[in-house]
């Protein structure tokens, strides 16, 4: 019955070229939104790289401070006579 039906839906020439407009605007939207999946995947990507570059940094300035420190207290006094500090 239900196959009949399909049958004859499909036999006639209009009701063929609409189903063909709507496989290709079906496949159309399908396509915008997996470009737009694409592009939000892409900016949490680009986030995410702008985090660690910041942090990289941040650690990277703390490394440079902490081998300018005074070794030991005679350093630490040596450079507070001297103003160095």
């Amino acid at each position: 019955m239900i196959a009949s039906l399909l049958t004859g839906i499909a036999a006639s020439p209009w009701v063929r070229s609409a189903l063909r407009y709507v496989a290709i605007v079906l496949a159309v939207l399908l396509f915008l939104l997996a470009l737009r999946r694409s592009g939000e995947r892409t900016g949490r990507l680009a986030e995410r790289l702008e985090i660690a570059e910041k942090s990289h940094e941040a650690q990277r300035r703390m490394l440079e401070a902490a081998a300018r420190r005074p070794r030991d207290r005679d350093e630490l006094a040596e450079r507070l006579r001297d103003g160095k500090f």
